[in-house]
């Protein structure tokens, strides 16, 4: 029951960050999940309705580098990768969309990851 409620309740803060945050295609929405083992992350159009780009820890090149998805180490090698990914599609400046999750652990380090790696938000 109480997993239900955590859950519901994220989802709640997350609507009521999504009624303020959009993404356009100058200035996309990165938008970050993540589970007990994993972290996702997305580069989102919201005038269009498109993906640019994405990258998780069940992506090839991360599990080569043998880290873990559920630790700051992996968010952080996501958020790099990520972000060189959008500057190569020509992309520095970002809107940040944490999901509803609390901005520290894997959140900011994904985050942090992604502003080393040369992104703007």
């Amino acid at each position: 029951m109480k997993t239900k409620l955590k859950i519901l309740k994220r989802k709640r803060r997350h609507r009521r960050v999504r009624s303020k945050i959009f993404g356009v295609s100058s200035r996309p929405r990165i938008c970050v999940f993540k589970s007990n083992k994993h972290i996702y992350a997305q580069l989102i159009d919201d005038e269009n309705n498109k993906v640019l780009a994405s990258f998780s820890s069940l992506c090839k090149e991360f599990r080569e580098k043998d880290l873990k998805g559920s630790n700051v180490e992996g968010a952080l090698f996501v958020g790099e990768t990520l972000a060189k990914k959008a500057v190569a599609k020509g992309i520095k400046k970002v809107v940040f969309d944490r999901g509803g999750y609390p901005y520290h652990g894997r959140v900011k380090a994904l985050a942090e990851g992604m502003r080393k790696a040369g992104m703007e938000f």
